[in-house]
Protein backbone atom coordinates (compact mmCIF):
# COMPACT_ATOMS: atom_id res chain seq x y z
CA UNK A 1 0.00 0.00 0.00
CA UNK A 2 2.87 2.40 0.67
CA UNK A 3 3.73 2.37 -3.03
CA UNK A 4 0.33 3.93 -3.80
CA UNK A 5 1.38 7.19 -2.10
CA UNK A 6 4.37 7.41 -4.45
CA UNK A 7 2.34 6.81 -7.58
CA UNK A 8 1.33 9.36 -10.25
CA UNK A 9 -2.38 8.69 -9.61
CA UNK A 10 -2.04 9.62 -5.95
CA UNK A 11 -0.26 12.86 -6.85
CA UNK A 12 -3.09 13.83 -9.24
CA UNK A 13 -5.75 13.04 -6.62
CA UNK A 14 -3.84 15.03 -4.02
CA UNK A 15 -3.52 18.03 -6.35
CA UNK A 16 -7.25 18.03 -7.12
CA UNK A 17 -8.07 17.66 -3.45
CA UNK A 18 -5.87 20.60 -2.49
CA UNK A 19 -7.45 22.75 -5.19
CA UNK A 20 -10.96 21.90 -4.01
CA UNK A 21 -10.00 22.62 -0.41
CA UNK A 22 -8.56 25.98 -1.45
CA UNK A 23 -11.73 26.89 -3.39
CA UNK A 24 -13.92 25.88 -0.47
CA UNK A 25 -11.89 28.03 1.92
CA UNK A 26 -12.02 31.03 -0.44
CA UNK A 27 -15.77 30.84 -0.87
CA UNK A 28 -16.29 30.36 2.82
CA UNK A 29 -14.29 33.52 3.57
CA UNK A 30 -15.98 35.71 0.97
CA UNK A 31 -19.40 34.16 1.35
CA UNK A 32 -20.49 36.73 3.93
CA UNK A 33 -19.54 39.77 1.82
CA UNK A 34 -21.06 38.92 -1.58
CA UNK A 35 -24.28 37.16 -0.76
CA UNK A 36 -25.92 36.85 -4.16
CA UNK A 37 -22.75 35.92 -5.92
CA UNK A 38 -21.78 33.69 -3.02
CA UNK A 39 -25.07 31.82 -3.34
CA UNK A 40 -24.51 31.36 -7.03
CA UNK A 41 -20.89 30.42 -6.64
CA UNK A 42 -21.76 28.24 -3.65
CA UNK A 43 -24.27 26.41 -5.78
CA UNK A 44 -21.69 26.05 -8.55
CA UNK A 45 -18.96 24.89 -6.22
CA UNK A 46 -21.19 22.63 -4.12
CA UNK A 47 -20.37 19.49 -6.16
CA UNK A 48 -16.69 20.29 -5.93
CA UNK A 49 -16.89 20.80 -2.19
CA UNK A 50 -18.79 17.51 -1.87
CA UNK A 51 -16.13 15.80 -3.94
CA UNK A 52 -13.44 17.35 -1.76
CA UNK A 53 -15.20 16.09 1.34
CA UNK A 54 -15.51 12.62 -0.19
CA UNK A 55 -11.80 12.58 -1.11
CA UNK A 56 -10.86 13.83 2.35
CA UNK A 57 -12.95 11.17 4.05
CA UNK A 58 -11.58 8.50 1.72
CA UNK A 59 -7.99 9.48 2.48
CA UNK A 60 -8.82 9.46 6.20
CA UNK A 61 -10.36 5.99 5.83
CA UNK A 62 -7.29 4.76 3.95
CA UNK A 63 -5.01 6.25 6.61
CA UNK A 64 -7.05 4.60 9.38
CA UNK A 65 -6.99 1.28 7.52
CA UNK A 66 -3.23 1.49 7.09
CA UNK A 67 -2.83 2.38 10.74
CA UNK A 68 -5.02 -0.55 11.79
CA UNK A 69 -3.17 -2.84 9.38
CA UNK A 70 0.19 -1.79 10.85
CA UNK A 71 -1.14 -2.42 14.34
CA UNK A 72 -2.38 -5.85 13.25
CA UNK A 73 0.96 -6.72 11.68
CA UNK A 74 2.77 -5.54 14.80
CA UNK A 75 0.50 -7.67 16.97
CA UNK A 76 1.06 -10.65 14.69
CA UNK A 77 4.81 -10.21 15.05
CA UNK A 78 4.45 -10.00 18.82
CA UNK A 79 2.31 -13.14 18.89
CA UNK A 80 4.77 -14.98 16.66
CA UNK A 81 7.62 -14.01 18.99
CA UNK A 82 5.59 -15.21 21.96
CA UNK A 83 4.90 -18.53 20.23
CA UNK A 84 8.58 -18.98 19.40
CA UNK A 85 9.53 -18.19 22.98
CA UNK A 86 7.01 -20.73 24.28
CA UNK A 87 8.34 -23.32 21.85
CA UNK A 88 11.88 -22.73 23.11
CA UNK A 89 10.73 -23.05 26.71
CA UNK A 90 8.85 -26.26 25.85
CA UNK A 91 11.94 -27.68 24.11
CA UNK A 92 14.07 -26.80 27.15
CA UNK A 93 11.51 -28.36 29.47
CA UNK A 94 11.36 -31.55 27.41
CA UNK A 95 15.17 -31.73 27.31
CA UNK A 96 15.43 -31.31 31.08
CA UNK A 97 12.66 -33.86 31.64
CA UNK A 98 14.36 -36.38 29.36
CA UNK A 99 17.70 -35.72 31.08
CA UNK A 100 16.17 -36.27 34.51
CA UNK A 101 14.46 -39.45 33.32
CA UNK A 102 17.76 -40.66 31.86
CA UNK A 103 19.63 -40.17 35.15
CA UNK A 104 16.76 -41.57 37.21
CA UNK A 105 17.04 -44.84 35.30
CA UNK A 106 20.68 -45.12 36.40
CA UNK A 107 20.03 -44.15 40.01
CA UNK A 108 19.65 -47.76 41.19
CA UNK A 109 22.87 -48.78 39.44
CA UNK A 110 24.71 -45.92 41.14
CA UNK A 111 23.17 -46.70 44.54
CA UNK A 112 24.20 -50.35 44.24
CA UNK A 113 27.67 -49.39 42.98
CA UNK A 114 28.77 -46.19 44.76
CA UNK A 115 32.33 -46.72 43.50
CA UNK A 116 31.23 -46.27 39.87
CA UNK A 117 32.28 -43.10 38.08
CA UNK A 118 30.09 -42.66 35.02
CA UNK A 119 29.73 -40.15 32.23
CA UNK A 120 26.76 -39.75 29.92
CA UNK A 121 27.32 -40.10 26.17
CA UNK A 122 25.08 -39.98 23.12
CA UNK A 123 25.31 -42.06 19.97
CA UNK A 124 26.32 -39.88 17.02
CA UNK A 125 26.83 -42.46 14.28
CA UNK A 126 26.48 -46.17 13.58
CA UNK A 127 28.99 -48.32 11.76
CA UNK A 128 26.69 -49.77 9.11
CA UNK A 129 29.48 -52.05 7.88
CA UNK A 130 29.86 -53.64 11.33
CA UNK A 131 27.74 -56.81 11.70
CA UNK A 132 28.17 -56.48 15.47
CA UNK A 133 26.44 -53.09 15.59
CA UNK A 134 29.32 -50.95 16.81
CA UNK A 135 28.80 -47.20 17.03
CA UNK A 136 30.44 -43.89 17.87
CA UNK A 137 29.65 -41.72 20.91
CA UNK A 138 30.20 -38.01 21.54
CA UNK A 139 32.64 -38.36 24.44
CA UNK A 140 36.40 -38.87 24.38
CA UNK A 141 39.58 -38.50 26.36
CA UNK A 142 38.98 -34.80 26.97
CA UNK A 143 35.86 -35.78 28.93
CA UNK A 144 37.62 -38.62 30.78
CA UNK A 145 36.69 -41.55 28.51
CA UNK A 146 39.47 -44.03 27.79
CA UNK A 147 40.00 -47.20 25.81
CA UNK A 148 38.50 -50.31 27.43
CA UNK A 149 36.00 -48.38 29.56
CA UNK A 150 32.76 -50.40 29.96
CA UNK A 151 29.63 -49.03 28.28
CA UNK A 152 26.16 -49.68 29.66
CA UNK A 153 22.55 -48.55 29.50
CA UNK A 154 20.01 -48.82 32.29
CA UNK A 155 19.01 -52.17 30.71
CA UNK A 156 22.47 -53.71 30.92
CA UNK A 157 25.87 -54.16 29.30
CA UNK A 158 26.48 -52.72 25.83
CA UNK A 159 30.19 -53.35 25.34
CA UNK A 160 33.37 -51.35 25.78
CA UNK A 161 35.27 -48.40 24.32
CA UNK A 162 37.56 -49.91 21.69
CA UNK A 163 38.91 -46.59 20.36
CA UNK A 164 39.07 -43.30 22.25
CA UNK A 165 39.64 -39.99 20.47
CA UNK A 166 39.72 -36.51 21.95
CA UNK A 167 35.98 -35.88 21.71
CA UNK A 168 34.53 -39.10 20.25
CA UNK A 169 34.94 -42.80 20.89
CA UNK A 170 34.15 -46.09 19.15
CA UNK A 171 32.11 -48.67 21.06
CA UNK A 172 32.42 -52.39 20.37
CA UNK A 173 29.35 -54.36 21.46
CA UNK A 174 29.01 -57.68 23.25
CA UNK A 175 27.92 -59.27 19.97
CA UNK A 176 31.51 -59.00 18.72
CA UNK A 177 34.13 -61.76 18.95
CA UNK A 178 36.64 -59.00 19.74
CA UNK A 179 35.42 -59.07 23.29
CA UNK A 180 35.59 -61.99 25.72
CA UNK A 181 34.41 -61.56 29.28
CA UNK A 182 33.73 -63.58 32.38
CA UNK A 183 30.02 -64.18 32.98
CA UNK A 184 27.79 -66.22 35.26
CA UNK A 185 24.21 -67.38 35.63
CA UNK A 186 22.59 -65.03 38.13
CA UNK A 187 20.39 -67.82 39.57
CA UNK A 188 22.84 -70.73 39.82
CA UNK A 189 26.13 -68.77 39.84
CA UNK A 190 27.54 -71.19 37.26
CA UNK A 191 30.36 -69.34 35.53
CA UNK A 192 31.76 -69.36 32.04
CA UNK A 193 32.93 -67.11 29.25
CA UNK A 194 30.84 -64.88 27.02
CA UNK A 195 31.78 -63.75 23.51
CA UNK A 196 30.18 -63.24 20.14
CA UNK A 197 30.49 -64.67 16.65
CA UNK A 198 29.14 -63.81 13.23
CA UNK A 199 26.64 -66.67 13.49
CA UNK A 200 25.20 -65.57 16.82
CA UNK A 201 25.29 -61.87 15.89
CA UNK A 202 23.03 -62.59 12.92
CA UNK A 203 20.41 -63.69 15.46
CA UNK A 204 21.21 -60.78 17.80
CA UNK A 205 22.64 -63.27 20.30
CA UNK A 206 25.97 -63.79 21.98
CA UNK A 207 27.48 -67.05 23.26
CA UNK A 208 27.93 -68.19 26.86
CA UNK A 209 30.36 -71.13 26.82
CA UNK A 210 32.98 -73.15 28.77
CA UNK A 211 30.23 -74.19 31.15
CA UNK A 212 30.57 -77.42 33.13
CA UNK A 213 28.34 -80.28 32.09
CA UNK A 214 27.16 -80.44 35.68
CA UNK A 215 25.92 -76.84 35.61
CA UNK A 216 22.26 -76.12 36.29
CA UNK A 217 21.66 -73.23 33.93
CA UNK A 218 18.27 -73.09 32.23
CA UNK A 219 16.43 -71.21 29.54
CA UNK A 220 15.13 -67.93 30.95
CA UNK A 221 17.97 -67.42 33.42
CA UNK A 222 19.72 -64.06 33.55
CA UNK A 223 23.43 -63.81 32.71
CA UNK A 224 25.55 -61.16 34.42
CA UNK A 225 29.19 -60.12 34.42
CA UNK A 226 31.37 -62.03 36.89
CA UNK A 227 33.70 -59.10 37.57
CA UNK A 228 36.77 -60.18 35.63
CA UNK A 229 38.81 -57.83 33.45
CA UNK A 230 37.43 -54.42 32.60
CA UNK A 231 33.85 -55.21 33.55
CA UNK A 232 32.52 -54.76 37.07
CA UNK A 233 30.61 -57.59 38.70
CA UNK A 234 26.86 -57.92 38.46
CA UNK A 235 26.09 -55.94 35.30
CA UNK A 236 23.12 -57.51 33.50
CA UNK A 237 23.95 -59.01 30.10
CA UNK A 238 20.93 -60.93 28.85
CA UNK A 239 18.61 -63.91 28.98
CA UNK A 240 19.51 -67.51 28.15
CA UNK A 241 17.53 -68.51 25.06
CA UNK A 242 18.91 -72.03 24.50
CA UNK A 243 21.21 -74.54 26.19
CA UNK A 244 23.28 -77.00 24.09
CA UNK A 245 26.34 -79.27 24.23
CA UNK A 246 29.48 -78.56 22.25
CA UNK A 247 30.48 -80.80 19.35
CA UNK A 248 32.71 -82.96 21.55
CA UNK A 249 30.00 -83.26 24.21
CA UNK A 250 32.44 -82.17 26.87
CA UNK A 251 30.86 -78.88 27.92
CA UNK A 252 27.68 -76.87 27.80
CA UNK A 253 27.08 -73.59 26.01
CA UNK A 254 24.12 -71.26 25.81
CA UNK A 255 22.88 -68.59 23.47
CA UNK A 256 22.13 -65.32 25.23
CA UNK A 257 19.94 -62.52 23.99
CA UNK A 258 21.20 -59.15 25.34
CA UNK A 259 18.83 -57.05 27.41
CA UNK A 260 20.00 -53.95 25.56
CA UNK A 261 18.28 -53.34 22.23
CA UNK A 262 21.39 -52.32 20.30
CA UNK A 263 19.42 -51.00 17.33
CA UNK A 264 17.54 -48.56 19.57
CA UNK A 265 20.42 -47.05 21.55
CA UNK A 266 20.44 -43.26 21.79
CA UNK A 267 22.22 -42.59 25.06
CA UNK A 268 24.66 -44.65 27.16
CA UNK A 269 26.76 -44.40 30.28
CA UNK A 270 30.51 -44.95 30.15
CA UNK A 271 31.97 -46.33 33.39
CA UNK A 272 35.25 -44.46 33.58
CA UNK A 273 36.32 -45.98 36.90
CA UNK A 274 35.25 -48.60 39.42
CA UNK A 275 36.80 -50.50 42.25
CA UNK A 276 38.94 -53.40 41.00
CA UNK A 277 39.04 -52.27 37.36
CA UNK A 278 41.60 -54.41 35.50
CA UNK A 279 42.74 -55.44 32.04
CA UNK A 280 40.64 -56.65 29.13
CA UNK A 281 40.31 -60.13 27.76
CA UNK A 282 40.23 -60.19 23.99
CA UNK A 283 39.64 -63.14 21.73
CA UNK A 284 37.19 -65.31 19.86
CA UNK A 285 34.39 -67.27 21.39
CA UNK A 286 34.45 -69.97 18.73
Amino acid sequence: MRFFFRSRQFKIILSVFLCLVAISIIFTIIGGKISPQADILGTITAPFRAAATFVSESITDISDALSNNNETELRNVELENEVNELREKLADYEAVTAENEFYKNYLEIKENNPDFKMIKANLISKDVSDPYKGFVINQGTLQGVNKYDPVITDAGLVGFVSQAGLTTSKVTTILSPDITLGAMDNRTEDSGVLSGSIETAEKNYTKFFNLSRSCNIAVGDYVVTSGEGIFPKGILIGTIESVESDEYNTSIFAEVQPFVQLDEIRGVMVITDFEGQGGIQVGSGD
